[in-house]
């Protein structure tokens, strides 16, 4: 453009076509809104944006429309994950922006989303945040089960992993000067129990997870 746009107290409607020649795995067909501070030779795919807006294939973990908005340095990305078109027709894409803060996407004129730009983006700070000198009591219990102190590992519980198979013979023709003083093989104990472990109780002294006061 040759001058800088603005659309301030007015809707924005950012609209173009799509077309992938072939079955596309990986690739991306959106458009970047540049700011008014942007100089067409030192373009590259770092240069900052104010709104990034269209298709991105990658695979079968991203199909997705992108909508990104970008504010004070970051961009902000849409929470909800919008479905693209992934096969080779055209397709029609449409981002709608209003003055009270809402914004629409729709894919071949059919609505995809209808959101606000303060609940579907991180663009503010949240009104409320987590105390930073609000500390976790020392004697706080936020284990809901601990060991029972009055359970006891049984006498006979620990047995060796391994034991001597008794069945084993040495074989007859066995010599034991040329292959060495015969070993009867070992096999798994059936006694084996592993490591023993208390059974768990509910901790009386449990008060749930500990959470930080919220502060303006």
């Amino acid at each position: 453009f040759s001058k800088t746009l603005s659309n301030k107290g007015k809707e924005m409607c950012v609209q173009f076509s799509v077309k992938h020649e072939q079955e596309i795995d990986c690739g991306g067909g959106y458009v970047k809104l540049m700011g008014e501070s942007f100089l067409p030779k030192d373009f590259n795919g770092d240069t900052d944006y104010e709104i990034m807006f269209g298709p991105d294939i990658c695979g079968y973990d991203t199909r997705k429309v992108h909508v990104i908005f970008s504010k004070d340095g970051k961009n902000h990305l849409v929470k909800d994950t919008i479905s693209c078109k992934t096969d080779a027709l055209t397709h029609l894409y449409t981002l709608i922006v209003r003055p009270d803060n809402t914004f629409e996407v729709l894919v071949d004129r059919e609505s995809a989303k209808n959101g606000s730009l303060v609940d579907d983006f991180d663009l503010l700070p949240p009104k409320k945040i987590n105390d930073p000198e609000e500390k976790k009591p020392e004697d706080w219990e936020d284990d809901a089960e601990i060991p029972d102190p009055e359970d006891k590992k049984p006498e006979d519980w620990d047995q060796p992993k391994t034991i001597v198979d008794d069945k084993a013979k040495k074989p007859d023709d066995w010599d034991d000067e040329t292959d060495g003083e015969w070993e009867a093989p070992m096999i798994d104990n059936p006694d084996f129990k592993g490591d023993w472990k208390a059974k768990m109780m509910p901790n009386p002294k449990f008060k749930g997870e500990w959470k930080a006061k919220m502060m303006p």
